[in-house]
């Protein structure tokens, strides 16, 4: 049951509804790794670090509200529950416990390149799909890059 129709031939929401599906997967995964890393972050970084990390999180869930209503307003159930997250994201698992600060640092560099390789290839897949969608996966990818950018430098 669909009470929303999309205004884009099948095909094209076809490609959309996957990577608008695919962005949302990724980025409740990239709030909740960040989180957990923040939960769990030591070191003599301790505090910025921990701060740098809710930044993410705040992106993310941001984002994914942004995503998950691009969805529904083209007629596609967007799915973020925790067995689709799980089974769809593309970020490495951070192992439990504690995290040294350049640890964290390090995973969420990688975390955050999982999701921006990603992101790049939903720019490209929905140009002429859907060039709408296009512009959020844009300015969601400018936003992880900056993030990317920030905590690549803290390693420096």
């Amino acid at each position: 049951m669909s009470v929303v129709k999309s205004p884009l031939p099948e095909g094209d929401l076809k490609t959309v509804s996957e990577a608008l599906q695919g962005a949302l997967v990724d980025l409740v995964d990239l709030g909740l790794v960040a989180k957990q890393v923040h939960w769990n972050v030591v070191g003599p970084r301790f505090r910025s670090v921990h701060l740098q990390l809710d930044e993410v999180v705040d992106s993310a869930r941001t984002h994914s509200d942004t995503v998950a209503e691009r969805a529904s307003a083209l007629g596609v159930s967007p799915d973020g529950r925790a067995a689709t997250v799980a089974s769809g994201s593309g970020i490495a698992a951070v192992a439990p416990g504690w995290v040294k600060d350049t640890d964290a640092v390090g995973a969420l560099v990688a975390a955050l390149g999982s999701v921006i390789t990603r992101m790049r290839e939903r720019v490209t897949s929905t140009a002429e799909a859907d060039p709408v969608s296009q512009d959020i996966f844009i300015t969601i990818t400018a936003d992880l890059e900056k993030h990317h950018w920030m905590f690549q430098a803290e390693n420096s």
